[in-house]
């Protein structure tokens, strides 16, 4: 019932946008309509497409180079008619292995922009699923606040009645009218709260930040049994930093080899025609020949290559020191976050079976005694104010255990099966 409240709290007053309003929506569209739609999820996932095509360009020999040579005499010559052409077609190849370690170096750049890609898409959606349940939590408490309104009109119009009796002074109608005033002023910061919970929802969806989001129906989910050791195990092989952090070593890796094979040559192989038309006595033979080349480099610097290898060795050191980095970071996220899930929980737990129905009652009781005039007005606004805290806290409290169960999936790196919408 508590969500009939919430259909009359966007001030949209079109019944086209009304319409769309009112529809539901669910933690499952926000997260695929963000994974599908965020633009700088889209900005990181074409720059990984592209980066998968560099492998196969790197693997590629260098085009073969063709050279046509002409040659005449000086004097007399019959250009362009000359007397000796040659062709000539050259190709480069590295040095045996460079090609393929080349390959696998790009790879790796192209598999640490996907473990890039997965950091942000991790990150958005921990960013979709705080704000879905805060503007979820923010629409629930203004409902509470709204129908607290209620409450107090209610008591307002016991006051007018006892005062009309002569039973109560007219200060308790004031004091009555001054909650009311507040209660007002509390909505209108809330509503202020859900347009900005609004637009930022939005702008993770990349849509226009004025755009009506609908009703967050989803609640969080309330059992995450997986212990301590089960949790960072799972980090240790889901968090994208982890697994980018192995695959720079693994690159610096590759990169050391190929620095190791610099200081040998690469080759080239030419195939060589020459036609000679003109002899010494001046009469066209045409005489063809065929030559092969073969050529090398000729790596005497040593060393830069030297240099070059104790480069890659001091990238490689820096990439291990980076993974364990990661490695101690996830567990500390796991950890805290695993320790603010459980103390959401326990707090909701305890505001709903504890706090919430003391505040009730003790309302009701000062309720019953008021209008028997066994009560004084101020004990009555302050059972009420400490009823609708104590309601907005609950509401509150619920949302939070999703905010911070999204914070240990983004931890850990995975979903959690248990905090999947309950159904």
């Amino acid at each position: 019932m508590r969500w009939l409240f919430l259909i009359f709290l966007v001030a949209v007053p079109t019944h086209a946008e009304l319409r769309e309003i009112a529809a539901s929506l669910t933690l499952e569209q926000a997260v695929g309509d963000a994974l599908r739609d965020n633009a700088e999820l889209h900005a990181l996932r074409a720059r990984w497409q592209a980066a998968q095509e560099r492998p196969a360009q790197v693997r590629a020999l260098p085009n073969p180079m063709l050279q046509y040579t002409a040659m005449d005499m000086a004097d007399g010559g019959r250009w362009p008619d000359t007397g000796e052409k040659q062709v000539m077609v050259q190709q480069e190849f590295p040095w045996f292995g460079k090609r393929g370690l080349k390959g696998k170096i790009s790879e790796k750049d192209a598999e640490t922009l996907h473990q890039d890609y997965e950091v942000l898409r991790r990150e958005v959606v921990m960013q979709v699923k705080e704000a879905y349940f805060d503007l979820r939590g923010t629409l629930e408490t203004l409902a509470v606040a709204k129908a607290e309104s209620g409450v107090l009109a209610q008591i307002e119009q016991s006051i007018a009645t006892l005062s009309a009796t002569g039973q109560r002074s007219q200060t308790d109608m004031l004091k009555a009218q001054v909650e009311i005033t507040m209660l007002q002023q509390k909505c209108f910061e809330l509503e202020t709260q859900v347009a900005s919970l609004q637009a930022r929802l939005n702008n993770l969806l990349n849509r226009s930040p004025d755009r009506p989001v609908g009703l967050p129906v989803t609640p969080p989910g309330t059992d995450f049994g997986f212990e301590a050791g089960q949790l960072f195990s799972l980090a240790a092989k889901a968090r994208p930093e982890i697994k980018k952090a192995q695959t720079e070593i693994q690159r610096d890796e590759y990169t050391r080899e190929l620095m190791s094979k610099e200081d040998l040559p690469d080759y080239r192989l030419g195939l060589e025609y020459q036609n000679v038309g003109v002899d010494f006595t001046g009469f066209r033979r045409g005489d063809n020949m065929l030559a092969v080349t073969i050529g090398i480099d000729l790596p005497i610097w040593r060393s830069k290559y030297r240099a070059g290898v104790h480069e890659a060795d001091k990238l490689l050191e820096a990439s291990q020191a980076a993974l364990e980095a990661a490695t101690r970071q996830a567990s500390f996220e796991v950890q805290d976050a695993s320790f603010k899930l459980r103390a959401a929980r326990q707090t909701l737990a305890l505001y709903r079976q504890t706090l919430l129905p003391q505040a009730e009652a003790r309302f009701k009781a000062s309720d019953a005694a008021y209008r028997t005039g066994k009560g004084a007005f101020t004990e009555l606004l302050e059972s009420e104010r400490f009823q609708l805290n104590a309601r907005m806290m609950t509401v509150m409290a619920e949302a939070n255990v999703g905010m911070q169960a999204a914070r240990l999936e983004r931890a850990v790196g995975a979903e959690l099966p248990e905090a999947k919408e309950t159904k």
